[in-house]
C-alpha cells in the first residue's frame, strides 16, 4: 500500500504534470523509446524505467552517460518530432476531464517536460483544455528532477511553494516538486512507490473543494 501521511491537503494553487498525470501517453512514449533504445543497443525495458518525467535529453544522459550532450540534444529534437506526430492511443487519465473542469476557475498551471508543440498535441488528442499558464520544456534550463519548472509555475501564478500542491506520476517529477518545497498528489501506479502526500490511482478518486477564502481542499 502507498504511504499516505496526509488524507487532506489544503492549497491555494495547483501545478499539474501532463504525461501520466492528466494525459495517458504511455503507448506513444513506449513505442518511441523502445525503438530508440534498440537503435542504441540498450535494453528497452531498462530504458523505460527512467524515461518518465524527464526531458528526452536528460533521459539519454542517464542511459548513455559517456555520450556528448550535443548528441543527446540532437536526438531529443528528432524524438520530440516523432512523439508530436504520433498521438495514437493518447487518452485522458481517468477522471481528468472532470478534474480540469472542477479547477477551471482556480489558480493552476501545467508544468511539463514536453515542449509546447508536444503538450498541445497531446492535450488536444486527449480532448483536454490547455491551462492558460504553462511551463514547458522551452521555459526551463534544467529538466525534472530539477525543481526549476515547478518554481517557475508557482511564480507565474503568484504563489509561494508552500501554498502550491503538485500533481505528479513519476519519481523524477515527485523529486522535483519536493525539491521545490511543495506537497505532492501522486497519480497512478508509478507514483505509489514514492510516498506522495496524497495518493490516488487516478483522478476519479480525487475530490476538489474550493472554499470562499481562496483555499482548495484536496482529498481522496
Amino acid at each position: 500500500m502507498p504511504a499516505t501521511t496526509t488524507p487532506v491537503l489544503i492549497a491555494r494553487a495547483l501545478l499539474l504534470d501532463m504525461d501520466g498525470t492528466i494525459v495517458n501517453s504511455d503507448a506513444v512514449v513506449e513505442r518511441c523509446w523502445r525503438a530508440w533504445a534498440v537503435e542504441h543497443g540498450l535494453d528497452p525495458e531498462e530504458a523505460l524505467k527512467v524515461v518518465h518525467g524527464r526531458q528526452g535529453y536528460a533521459t539519454m544522459a542517464v542511459l548513455l552517460p559517456d555520450r556528448p550532450m550535443e548528441q543527446n540534444y540532437a536526438d531529443n529534437r528528432v524524438l520530440l518530432a516523432q512523439e508530436t506526430a504520433d498521438t495514437d492511443g493518447v487518452v485522458p487519465v481517468e477522471g481528468a476531464p472532470a478534474f480540469l473542469a472542477a479547477i477551471a476557475g482556480l489558480p493552476h498551471a501545467l508544468v511539463t517536460s514536453a515542449d509546447e508543440a508536444l503538450a498541445t498535441a497531446r492535450m488536444n488528442a486527449a480532448g483536454l483544455p490547455m491551462p492558460a499558464v504553462r511551463v514547458t520544456a522551452e521555459c526551463v534550463g534544467a529538466s525534472k528532477p530539477d525543481p526549476e519548472g515547478f518554481l517557475k509555475g508557482a511564480a507565474e501564478l503568484g504563489y509561494g511553494p508552500a501554498d502550491c500542491v503538485a500533481f505528479e506520476d513519476s519519481e523524477a517529477g515527485i523529486t522535483a516538486a519536493r525539491a521545490a518545497g511543495m506537497r505532492v498528489v501522486g497519480v497512478g501506479p508509478r507514483a505509489a512507490a514514492f510516498a506522495p502526500d496524497l495518493y490516488v490511482p487516478d483522478l476519479t478518486h480525487l475530490a476538489v473543494t474550493a472554499h470562499p477564502d481562496g483555499t482548495i481542499e484536496l482529498s481522496a
